[in-house]
């Protein structure tokens, strides 16, 4: 069962009107599964892929559409570009394929209607894309096309809400309200009132504040005369403390080690998106369940419902963002692999540039009401790196509470709230300076336990699992705790889960086994959060 077509994609604004199209579609007359991409097995889809004519048919339910009320048409995200008609009529235009958008589409609705959706992907460098490859092997994995995020209508008042920012430190809520109304409910646990203005700050008393132990969730209410939405928002406040000689970081005045995976977000079966919803929720429980406190999100930005669980568990999210241009393999990789770091990058393609800058600003835009996002890294090892200190300061405006890494890796800029660094093939004890000391990569065990048709591809060999977590505790030893020692905040080990020919996840690709001894991982992840905490409050 496609379980896409009874959920509901936006938790941070929801109503009672949703009518999902997710399911059978034509796309270049054969039968597709949306909102699989076609080059999935779960898309059921066999044909062309260079052009994408996707047609549905659809009615509306009796009753759906109410008197002065707008329809809104909804997707996920459509790779790369997309051209969408109704019963004939175009509608909208879209570039770039990892952010959602939306049309009205009140009058163009009949009965019975024909939607079609255009879509093109010639994998163009112009826009993000990820670790998306035409010729996919290691680091680089099956590139995806079309749609691949839920598509979905509503209807609702014409003088309704049509977005909700949500803003929290831990005592005060903000709530940002676009809407045609003049007047608003807002209600949550312990209160109720009533106001006159579309951007509200309310003094919560006595606040319940979200963490990773204890991840509490405010449900929240909006009523206007012709509309009621329910969303939810956290209390919880990160921060930068001097402790001694370094910078620590802090949450809701703890301190707070980021104990992290890569999450690259790819799946066996369904390539950016899992068979079902619920698969998020079952990673994030998994990781949890291995003492890891973090995620660092990797290129890719996925539908909301990863978001809501890691907010539901107390998962932590550093989101990058997805990068475009050329990757530059002597460049990029082999210069920083034997220590030439301090290459500059300027702005080499102007208009480039500005969509990526574009491109971030909607994707923080998108994603910040979320609690479970405490930063956002900017540029991963080179990959299109213009400008990352202008980059810093443009992208910081917009969201000034939470943290920026604006070069994950190498190639440093004069902006930025950590010194990154990516250490594979070796144990290297790291120094803080002047800003967050972040292990932003590190691992990449392989052990190989599928039959896999491509090339095994990682950093180190294991044979068991012991093996495996011995190594990943012998680096704890080696790395990671004489640089707590020196300010380190934080690691992010690689990854969750195999990725294609790339076998260095902690679960296998189809997440079904557990590759490490997961008692003595817990024990050793709790072990370095207790070193964290003894070392800033033993330097206070």
């Amino acid at each position: 069962m496609n379980t896409y077509r009874s959920y509901y994609p936006r938790p941070l604004l929801k109503r009672d009107s949703f009518f999902s199209l997710c399911g059978k579609w034509k796309l270049n007359g054969s039968d597709i599964e949306v909102p699989f991409p076609p080059e999935s097995d779960l898309s059921g889809y066999k044909g062309p892929l260079k052009k994408l004519n996707y047609e549905k048919t659809f009615s509306l339910p009796e009753g759906f559409v109410k008197e002065n009320e707008k329809v809104i048409l909804h997707f996920g995200a459509v790779d790369q570009f997309c051209d969408v008609c109704l019963n004939d009529q175009f509608l909208f235009h879209h570039e770039g394929g990892y952010l959602p958008f939306s049309v009205d589409i009140t009058k163009y609705l009949k009965e019975e209607n024909s939607l079609k959706v255009k879509a093109t992907d010639e994998l163009d460098l112009f826009f993000p894309y990820g670790k998306q490859s035409a010729k996919p092997s290691g680091m680089w994995y099956t590139p995806v096309s079309g749609i691949w995020q839920s598509v979905w209508i509503e209807s609702y008042d014409q003088n309704g809400i049509d977005d909700l920012r949500i803003e929290t430190s831990d005592q005060e809520l903000k709530l940002l309200i676009d809407s045609k109304s003049t007047s608003f409910k807002v209600s949550f646990a312990g209160f109720e009132k009533t106001f006159d203005e579309h951007e509200i700050t309310i003094k919560v008393e006595d606040p319940h504040l979200w963490s990773t132990e204890d991840p509490y969730l405010y449900d929240l209410k909006i009523e206007t005369e012709n509309d009621t939405v329910t969303s939810y928002f956290a209390l919880r406040k990160i921060e930068v403390r001097q402790i001694g000689d370094h910078k620590r970081l802090f949450l809701n005045g703890e301190p707070i080690f980021l104990q992290g995976l890569l999450d690259q977000g790819y799946f066996k079966d369904g390539i950016f998106l899992p068979e079902d919803v619920t698969a998020y929720e079952k990673d994030v429980v998994s990781i949890k369940e291995l003492g890891y406190n973090f995620l660092r999100k990797h290129i890719k930005v996925e539908m909301e419902a990863f978001y809501y669980d890691c907010d539901k568990h107390g998962i932590l999210v550093m989101q990058d963002m997805v990068n475009s241009g050329p990757y530059r393999f002597f460049r990029d990789t082999v210069l920083p692999t034997i220590g030439l770091t301090k290459i500059k990058c300027p702005i080499e393609h102007q208009k480039r540039y500005d969509f990526f800058l574009k491109h971030a600003k909607e994707t923080i835009e998108h994603l910040k009401s979320h609690p479970c996002i405490i930063g956002y890294t900017i540029y991963n090892e080179g990959w299109g790196q213009q400008a990352a200190s202008r980059t810093y300061d443009e992208l910081k405006k917009l969201d000034p509470e939470r943290l920026f890494d604006s070069t994950s890796g190498w190639f440093f800029d004069d902006h930025s709230d950590f010194d990154s660094y990516h250490i594979y093939f070796r144990n290297k004890v790291l120094k803080g300076k002047d800003r967050l000391l972040f292990l932003s990569e590190c691992g990449g065990f392989i052990r190989q336990m599928e039959e896999n048709p491509k090339k095994a591809w990682g950093y180190g060999k294991a044979d068991s699992e012991e093996a495996l977590s011995d190594m990943i505790l012998e680096m704890h030893e080696k790395m990671i705790i004489p640089s707590i020692e020196n300010g380190l905040v934080g690691y992010v080990f690689t990854q969750i889960s195999d990725v294609e020919g790339e076998v260095n996840g902690l679960f296998t690709y189809d997440r079904t086994q557990c590759k490490v001894n997961k008692e003595k991982i817990r024990k050793a992840n709790q072990r370095l959060a207790d070193l964290y905490r003894n070392k800033c409050s033993g330097a206070s």
